[in-house]
């Protein structure tokens, strides 16, 4: 379908500022897409002072990098629906691409009131595990985006179905790839393949993740992906090293409101 993919990097910092400088180095790399967290203050998650947060840090990032530049926000399904609406209706102006998991994806109730709201492309999908999960969402028209993930979802032939059907509602995927040269590879063969493509994450460029045990990973030029002629997914693993590198248990952070609940992280 295409020669190649257009991806689009994590711009981090822990301030508007900070975010600012690192979107206009990621430009300058040659990215032409800015996706930065919803902000919040370490493990404590305000959601109305989020909510604040969250539009001085788009705004901020706009000017810095101009209008040709997307920029995207991911939420991490950490605002209730009246909150996702205020959020997504002070950035109208300021034409985010997407605002990913603005809210929890189980009830897609929630999702419809956000859509007849505000005008602000959201993305969803990242957590669901089967083509049925995604379903009510892309038939009821719930979504601008989907965020179908491959490690998730059931790799490249359940995504395809994902994708297929989001064609004939005219709903662009967004594959979530927070991982690494593996994951990488599969979804940048799927994008090349599917027609309704919009972007790609890429969150680890290839090469500068495990090349010891990677020694062959597809290519990123100038914010886009491009396969390469090796076989299969176009990577190559090493197993010799293998033992250098030891499984290490991790879990996500936790994030509380300022009164000690738990909250999304």
């Amino acid at each position: 379908v295409r020669d190649k993919v257009v991806a689009y990097p994590h711009v981090v910092g822990d301030t508007p500022e900070e975010l600012a400088a690192d979107a206009k180095q990621k430009v300058a790399e040659g990215w032409r897409f800015a996706r930065f967290n919803l902000p919040d203050d370490g493990d404590i998650l305000d959601p109305r002072k989020a909510v604040r947060d969250g539009y001085d840090a788009i705004a901020a990032v706009r000017e810095a990098v101009g209008d040709d530049v997307e920029l995207i926000m991911d939420v991490h399904t950490r605002l209730d629906p009246t909150e996702a609406v205020t959020l997504c209706r002070d950035v109208e102006h300021l034409k985010p691409y997407f605002i990913e998991d603005p809210i929890r994806s189980e009830f897609p109730g929630a999702l419809k009131r956000l859509r007849q709201l505000t005008g602000t492309p959201i993305a969803i999908g990242e957590q669901w595990a089967t083509k049925w999960e995604f379903r009510e969402t892309i038939e009821q028209d719930l979504t601008d985006f989907a965020r179908i993930d491959l490690c998730i979802v059931g790799g490249i032939t359940e995504a395809r179905k994902v994708a297929g059907w989001c064609e004939t509602h005219y709903i662009p995927i967004a594959p979530h790839n927070p991982l690494g040269p593996v994951s990488t590879a599969a979804c940048l063969h799927l994008d090349m393949a599917t027609s309704n493509f919009a972007v790609q994450e890429c969150a680890r460029p290839p090469g500068t993740v495990l090349p010891e045990l990677f020694p062959e990973q597809v290519q990123l030029v100038d914010g886009h992906l491009y396969t390469n002629d090796a076989p299969g997914l176009g990577i190559t693993f090493n197993r010799d090293a293998v033992s250098a590198y030891p499984p290490v248990e991790g879990e996500c952070p936790r994030l509380s409101r300022p009164d000690g609940t738990f909250t999304n992280w």
